[in-house]
């Protein structure tokens, strides 16, 4: 029986117009769907500017963490909205054939105020804010949130002389005012007016389903304009607009882009073409044509004068483009305050196949293969820790058969649905106690194999740092060694959290399991702070 594909959604009028499409595309294909709303950090922080609130993808965070806990089994994004780099475990399955890109004006009154110095303009948009001022200098422009009615609400109920809206949103629901000025001068965000579906990388069925929807020209145009924004490193906070588009009769991808510093008053522009099926360079010529203009001092400008507010520390070495996702405002230290050292175990281990595995770490996993090749492994039933241990253990050794987020909701699932009452623990000379404490109370045999050593390497650090990243209990343990505990704890997920929560008083914890998604929530901290 074929399963039911459950639609991912944000919990707005135009998201549910975007996922009923798809949802209709699908079952037209045969497919039985169900739609399922997911509120986005974007949807429910209403009171700041998009760009104030230092957070990558802050309308389809939710949604991916929904997708890799298998609430739902795709996601249905504003393309635009969606991060030029994805989430671990989650691809791009489809791009939907483009709708209008352009970017209107929605007037107030009558166009008049064009040729006055002291017209208001109304945008939650920091690219539409540039370019707005760097053509209109002598003007205002003001913040604008909120879903696409209440903007026009907003709009009517407020003395400006008009607002900035996307066309397709405005057309997808039909309410596109009569008198709206086409924006035609203004190079739109990249990828606007396009629909993407999302859906967990090792889902053949759904990936091989979604496919389906694919419209070939509009993912290569939007591909480039989105690589054009990476290349540049720019995000919710650069005034970075890129267009490219198909010329049907030369079959030539057209490419214009733009870098503006905040204020309007500066701009770097750039257009190419290239034939369809030979633009791969495309997009980096064009970002490298910016950057050769000055594009990166352009936008190192808006950021000379600011000074360092907060200092974090990082119990775990990060790279330079890493540290390149925190403002300039927040310095970031580190070292490595674990050191990991592989075992080697003993070939015997191996001789006949487990039934019941508990691997509750990342150093676990590699330990494991650090011994033996994938086809000397044999593991029935592979219980692990987090998603992270479970992508790797998935890529690399076989089926997962539970994952928890937490020793001890581990420990739980297994003292209730374990029928052979034995497992073996891949572990380290280091580890948490709450596994095999309640595994032993419930009467559960466990073989420990020690697969690695944890040495601890504490550093003192500065009393000014304000917040600590920690990546793993070990690391916690690391620290106390030499620190206390009157920081914000920064954590990388639920096991290394509830250690923290033990030791510090602020707690504060990533939804999805990277390093990125860590420095994101130190952004939005700060940023609150």
């Amino acid at each position: 029986m074929q399963k039911i594909i459950k639609i991912g959604t944000r919990d707005s009028q135009l998201a549910f117009w975007q996922a009923n499409k798809v949802r209709k595309e699908l079952e037209a294909l045969g497919y039985e769907t169900e739609i399922v709303s997911i509120k986005s950090t974007g949807d429910i922080v209403l009171d700041k500017p998009l760009y104030e609130l230092g957070i990558t993808g802050i309308f389809t965070k939710n949604l991916d963490l929904a997708l890799l806990e298998n609430t739902i089994d795709i996601a249905v994004h504003s393309m635009k909205d969606v991060p030029t780099v994805l989430p671990k475990g989650i691809v791009q399955a489809a791009v939907l054939k483009r709708a209008n890109y352009n970017d209107i004006l929605v007037l107030k009154g009558t166009e008049e105020f064009f040729g006055q110095p002291n017209g208001i303009i109304a945008t939650g948009s920091l690219r539409r804010k540039a370019q707005w001022l760097n053509r209109y200098p002598t003007h205002k422009v003001v913040d604008l949130r909120g879903n696409v009615n209440s903007r026009l609400e907003k709009l009517e109920n407020n003395d400006w002389d008009g607002a900035v809206f996307a066309a397709a949103g405005l057309e997808r629901l039909g309410i596109r005012p009569a008198g709206a000025i086409n924006l035609s001068w203004m190079i739109p965000a990249p990828a606007q007016g396009a629909i993407m579906v999302a859906c967990r990388e090792n889902d053949a069925e759904i990936v091989e389903a979604t496919q389906k929807l694919n419209d070939y020209e509009t993912q290569v145009c939007v591909g480039i304009e989105r690589e054009f924004l990476n290349l540049l490193e720019g995000g919710c906070t650069a005034p970075i607009g890129a267009l490219a588009y198909v010329e049907q009769k030369t079959q030539e991808i057209n490419f214009k882009g733009i870098l503006l510093k905040k204020d309007g008053s500066k701009k770097i522009t750039v257009a190419k073409n290239a034939p369809l099926g030979r633009h791969r360079y495309l997009a980096k010529d064009c970002a490298d044509f910016i950057i050769n203009k000055g594009g990166k001092e352009l936008m190192l400008e808006d950021e000379n004068g600011s000074v360092v507010k907060h200092t974090i520390y990082s119990t775990k070495k990060l790279s330079e483009s890493q540290k390149k996702l925190l403002p300039r405002t927040i310095e970031v230290l580190d070292s490595d305050f674990i050191k990991i050292r592989f075992n080697r175990i003993p070939p015997k281990v191996m001789k006949e196949e487990i039934e019941n595995v508990v691997i509750t770490s990342q150093n676990g996993v590699e330990s494991i293969l650090n011994s033996f090749t994938r086809n000397e492994i044999k593991f029935k039933n592979i219980f692990c820790v987090g998603r992270r241990t479970k992508n790797l253990i998935e890529n690399s050794i076989g089926k997962v058969t539970f994952t928890a987020k937490n020793a001890k909701q581990l420990a739980e699932y297994l003292s209730e649905n374990l029928k052979n009452k034995e497992i073996t623990y891949f572990c380290s000379d280091i580890r948490m106690e709450i596994l095999p404490a309640y595994l032993h109370a419930k009467n559960i045999e466990m073989n420990e194999v020690e697969a690695y050593k944890t040495m601890l390497s504490p550093v003192k650090i500065d009393d000014a740092v304000e917040g600590v990243l920690f990546f793993s209990p070990s690391g916690i343990e690391s620290y106390l060694k030499k620190n206390d505990t009157n920081r914000t704890a920064f954590c990388i997920g639920e096991s290394t959290a509830d250690v923290a929560k033990k030791y510090f008083k602020n707690v504060v914890i990533s939804n999805l399991p990277s390093v990125e998604d860590v420095l994101e929530l130190v952004k939005n901290h700060f940023k609150q702070s």
